[in-house]
């Protein structure tokens, strides 16, 4: 009886003694930030990156009010930046329990033009920032994580189905998904569970790029039969779950956070 009682005592969600490595964090807006205050609200130790000297401010006023001691430059674009941070973490930590990427780029010609007219180094570096530097983190992680671990990616459902504007990302982000599952395949008998969140539509500093924006939560928040858009909150929520002990039995899924727009054709 007094076991059973602890058990309800402890949070599902426990992250205490958990150490997590955030790469997206924009500003106070983003979906990466929407998960650093969960992941710490629930115990998690932080660190994060920066994408250049104009940018460290905008993170560094969210991560200053988190557990974060290490705040790190990376532009996964710039050969090394990368391996630094894992270096830096290895050194430090010594190991990690897991890792958020929520960064993605594509060049604007490229990003608002046709698929069809997208050029090739438009294409090749849309994909290398928005999915393939997932494969390299899990890469450089999976040393980090002898006990296991856990890999997050965030999509979006433009990878499924055609949404207008989305454009060049749609595509990209349709690599990602598969990546996450055949990384999760690849890394499953060591413990590393890998997957991706997809929210709905959310008012982000990446998603403004996206033409006509507006519309499109407009449309989301009409069509969901929730009838209302997801926040970054909502998300660090999901996010959180995924990556604790709740969760441990659980990978290589892609998972909608919108309530309910994807199950709508």
């Amino acid at each position: 009886m007094t076991e059973a009682l602890t058990l309800l005592a402890k949070p599902i969600i426990d992250l205490r003694g958990k150490r997590g490595l955030i790469i997206g964090i924009a500003n106070e807006h983003s979906i990466a930030t929407g998960c650093a205050n969960v992941f710490a609200a629930a115990g998690a130790t932080l660190a994060a990156t920066f994408l250049n000297a104009k940018a460290e401010p905008y993170v560094r006023a969210v991560t200053d009010t988190l557990p974060c001691p290490l705040l790190l430059p990376c532009d996964v674009r710039e050969p090394g930046a990368l391996e630094s941070v894992f270096d830096r973490i290895r050194s430090e930590w010594g190991t990690l329990d897991f890792l958020l990427h929520s960064i993605a780029f594509a060049p604007v010609a490229d990003l608002h033009g046709r698929v069809t007219d997208s050029s090739a180094m438009g294409f090749g570096l849309a994909m290398d920032v928005s999915c393939h530097s997932f494969i390299r983190m899990a890469r450089l992680a999976e040393p980090l994580m002898p006990r296991g671990g856990c890999l997050l990616a965030v999509t979006f459902y433009g990878s499924e189905r055609v949404v207008e504007h989305y454009n060049l990302m749609g595509p990209v982000k349709a690599a990602l998904e598969s990546s996450v599952r055949y990384v999760a395949a690849e890394l499953g008998p060591k413990g590393i569970r890998v997957h991706a969140v997809s929210p709905g539509p959310i008012r982000t500093r990446a998603a403004s790029g996206i033409d006509r924006f507006d519309a499109l939560l407009e449309q989301a928040a009409a069509r969901a039969p929730e009838h209302h858009l997801v926040d970054i909150t909502d998300v660090g929520d999901l996010a959180a779950f995924l990556v604790s002990d709740a969760a441990r039995h659980i990978t290589g899924t892609i998972i909608p956070i919108d309530g309910g727009q994807h199950l709508l054709a």
